[in-house]
């Protein structure tokens, strides 16, 4: 199993930030093909370091890495990985881990 982890950091207008994410992304994210699972976090993220506050964190399951990797290049997987410069102006750190 395979997961992205995407983390986001503090945005300038974090009702905004919520409410897009909410209406537009997530839903573009959950249309992405092989997910198995799709989550994030809905309350406050506490970071460890308090230079990088983090906003939110989503997490993406797949199967395996070339189901990943075929999503992410798939038109939905295109079409979410651009929409995230229309919001994510606290910025985005992206891990890819096996689980």
């Amino acid at each position: 199993m395979i997961r992205l982890t995407v983390i986001y950091g503090v945005p300038t207008d974090a009702a905004k930030f919520d409410a897009y994410y909410r209406d537009v992304h997530a839903p573009l994210a959950a249309k992405m093909p092989l997910l198995k699972d799709f989550r994030y976090s809905r309350g406050a993220v506490t970071s460890s370091d308090d230079a990088k506050p983090v906003h939110l964190v989503a997490f993406l399951d797949y199967a395996s890495k070339a189901d990943l990797e075929a999503s992410l290049n798939s038109e939905a997987g295109k079409a979410a990985v651009a929409d995230v410069a229309n919001f994510a102006n606290g910025g985005v750190t992206i891990l890819t881990t096996d689980i």
